[in-house]
């Protein structure tokens, strides 16, 4: 059994490369898959379609699993981490990987392959030929046993394994809070990156935004209103840099972006009413 929420936090769960079942959405319009994946109104229905496509053409919850990907969106967190690996701002990334569950490596192109066709994995059971995969790209399986997601191991593991200044994606604030203690105990750097936040509380979002270094703006109402970042990417599903370290992985992830860009100083955030996700939750 696998797991997955995504378009609007659609809870998809996937048995035999077959979607089972998908609940109804947090939101009903999502600005980046309707760019590109055409989808208008975001139901139940477009979002098992879309775990379909996942299945069909990238492999995913299958042993067909591709772990070599371009660039999904010019300013992503997998794209984001890659870039910082390969620039040496950070020197791992503690990530997840359907089939494989946590993952911790210092290669910036399996960060991508594996978290570029990824949205909120929630459970995962372990394939084979996933986790071989992803050892001979140089990456290590928490718990290849199981397929457990555990962010704070794998941060544990970083750290024993002897990264110094390492990224860890995270979806809640309690988890972020023990990260920073653990940054302490083991004397290391961990750059916090939050993601799939829609629908996170009021107090949740305001304890993540004190402790992390990058967060997505996801469908987040909350985010939205509380945020007060050094740095935003992107205007619809933004990514906010909090901390000088963060604002310095985006700043050198926009050197990697092909499309032309705009450099200005401005209030922050930036959120034009008609590109933000409907409704904000």
């Amino acid at each position: 059994m696998h797991i997955m929420e995504l378009l609007g936090k659609s809870c998809v769960k996937v048995r035999s490369e077959k979607v089972l079942e998908a609940s109804e959405p947090l939101i009903e319009w999502c600005p980046l898959f309707d760019k590109v994946r055409g989808i208008k109104r975001v139901t139940s229905e477009s979002a098992a379609a879309n775990m379909d496509f996942r299945i069909e053409k990238h492999g995913m919850f299958s042993p067909r699993r591709k772990l070599d990907m371009d660039t999904f969106v010019g300013f992503g967190a997998s794209e984001s981490m890659m870039t910082g690996l390969e620039r040496g701002i950070i020197d791992a990334a503690v990530t997840v990987c359907d089939g494989a569950g946590t993952v911790i490596t210092p290669n910036g192109k399996l960060v991508q392959g594996m978290g570029g066709y990824i949205s909120g994995l929630k459970e995962t059971d372990p394939i084979p030929e996933v986790i071989e995969g992803i050892r001979t790209r140089d990456g290590h399986v928490l718990s290849p046993k199981d397929g457990k997601i555990d962010q704070l191991e794998g941060a544990a593991y970083a750290a024993a394994a002897g990264y110094s200044k390492f990224a860890v994606t995270v979806a809640d604030a309690a988890l972020a809070e023990k990260l920073r203690e653990l940054e302490k105990v083991a004397d290391i750097r961990i750059m916090i990156i939050g993601v799939h936040l829609t629908g996170i509380s009021q107090i949740d979002a305001s304890r993540l935004l004190a402790v992390a270094d990058i967060v997505t703006g996801c469908a987040s109402k909350h985010i939205r209103e509380q945020v007060k970042p050094l740095v935003q990417v992107g205007t619809a599903v933004p990514l906010f840099g909090l901390t000088p370290w963060g604002k310095d992985l985006l700043v050198e992830r926009a050197k990697d972006v092909e499309q032309p860009l705009l450099i200005n100083t401005m209030p922050l955030p930036v959120l034009p009413e008609k590109k933000q996700p409907r409704p904000l939750v």
